[in-house]
């Protein structure tokens, strides 16, 4: 019976060994892939309900292929409340800066700026981290050039690159894609 198990523990032994020798992609790689998935939803949650700053500025206030900037009551504490946000890449570390007005008339002061790192090991070469469109994006139009008049952009889509490390050295980048129209800014309201 001891030598059953015995036989049974080295097989099994032998068969994991074989399984993470043969497994081509590093688990934390993966684990960079699902956080980019996190990130990339809870963008496209906050910014499909940009609206007016609550010192009336324009939902979208700045629109370039490394940072965005925008409005959104989501998050916040009160319906009323419009956060500022600001997503910005900064070497190949995504932030987060969040701004919660204040004083009356209220106003959004940088050095009240909530900063925090979202993700890490951000890896897209030339794809730029946000794209704009305008009018009634479908998914074929060109993106609108940069520098981008703000005024123009309904759509946005955010590409986040992850390098994926293989265990055998080699390494690909999976690159999270998608967008959102601005509910608040639509042209096309009646489809």
């Amino acid at each position: 019976m001891i030598v059953v198990y015995g036989l049974v523990m080295i097989a099994t032994a032998n068969l994991l060994r074989i399984m993470y020798m043969n497994s081509s992609t590093d688990p934390a790689a993966l684990n960079q892939v699902d956080q980019a998935r996190a990130v990339a939803t809870s963008f496209v949650n906050e910014l499909r309900d940009a609206t007016y700053g609550n010192d009336g500025s324009y939902p979208l206030n700045q629109a370039s292929t490394t940072q965005i900037i925008f409005f959104t009551p989501y998050g916040s504490q009160s319906s009323t409340t419009m956060l500022r946000i600001r997503y910005y890449l900064s070497g190949t570390t995504l932030y987060k800066g969040v701004i919660v007005p204040s004083g009356s008339p209220a106003t959004y002061n940088s050095g009240n700026e909530i900063v925090t790192r979202v993700l890490t090991n951000v890896s897209n070469g030339s794809t730029p981290v946000f794209t704009y469109y305008a009018g009634t994006y479908a998914g074929t139009s060109s993106p609108l050039t940069q520098p981008v008049n703000i005024n123009n952009v309904t759509y946005v889509q955010i590409a986040l690159g992850s390098l994926l490390e293989e265990v055998r050295g080699a390494s690909t980048t999976f690159t999270t894609m998608t967008g959102t129209a601005i509910r608040n800014l639509k042209t096309n309201l009646g489809n």
